[in-house]
């Protein structure tokens, strides 16, 4: 136990040491921890082998002691040195009769206490005496005086995490309210592009409209165009045609004079 007391310090000093996890160390009695620790408000020696608690120290801010899963009978006054105790574990060990948890009584901060597994459980009218013998307890073994079932440590760490949960709405609902402004501002945006969009497209209408579409007089002027154009081909092939003409002519009048030449010459 001392070796793994030292190892769980790191080097710090004992009155710098608020929790200590001996779990496992096995050992029969209390060695290596001592009344240098004032600091420790959590200590577990579960599963450890402890028979004895007569070199249990004295520790005044000690809270919470787990000593489950041990093989203590007895000696429980050894603990009133932490009378600030308020968890006190000590499940699955030997303790057998009422008398052995009368030092319990010293106790005046004690909230909780596990005595499951343990043969006194069995005895009559167990939890009412419990109870009578510790009036500030609130659990014994999982359940109040009523059988209503303690709260496990998740819900207590949320319990004490709603004042901040209280807290942090308030800046939710300024966070929401951004949100929305955001979605407001975004739905006016693009409202605003709609009505951009719109006077846009009434725009191009509107000039639209100013431009000039082709009349009857202009595909009039269109179809003269073309006849114009069909007109001056066909006066084009006309005129060909009596170049052509007119050379056969000329080709023919000069044999003719050769002829009437040749005549004259007879």
């Amino acid at each position: 136990m001392e070796k793994r007391i030292a190892l769980e310090k790191r080097g710090r000093a004992d009155d710098q040491i608020v929790e200590l996890i001996l779990d496992n160390c096995r050992s029969t009695s209390i060695e290596g921890l001592t009344d240098g620790f004032t600091a420790l408000e959590v200590l577990s020696l579960i599963n450890v082998g402890l028979v004895s608690l007569k070199s249990f120290p004295k520790l005044p801010n000690l809270r919470k002691l787990e000593l489950s899963d041990n093989r203590i009978s007895n000696g429980l006054n050894h603990l009133t040195g932490s009378p600030k105790l308020t968890h006190l574990n000590l499940s699955g060990n030997r303790i057998k009769e009422f008398e052995e948890l009368k030092p319990l009584k010293e106790f005046e901060n004690l909230e909780v206490l596990d005595l499951f597994n343990n043969e006194i459980t069995s005895t009559e009218e167990y939890r009412d005496k419990i109870f009578e013998l510790i009036p500030s307890l609130k659990y014994l073994d999982g359940f109040d005086k009523d059988d209503a079932e303690a709260p496990s440590d998740e819900e207590d760490g949320g319990a004490e995490e709603e004042d901040e949960d209280e807290v942090s709405l308030d800046d939710s609902d300024s966070y929401y309210d951004d949100i929305e402004n955001d979605i407001s501002l975004a739905e006016v945006y693009s409202e605003n592009l709609e009505e951009d969009g719109s006077d846009w497209a009434a725009e191009y209408s509107e000039e639209g409209d100013d431009i000039d579409e082709p009349t009857d007089e202009d595909e009039e002027d269109g179809e003269g165009g073309e006849a114009d154009g069909e007109d001056a081909e066909g006066e084009g092939e006309a005129a060909a045609e009596k170049a052509v003409s007119d050379g056969e002519d000329g080709a023919a009048d000069p044999r003719g004079k050769k002829r009437k030449h040749d005549g004259n010459d007879g």
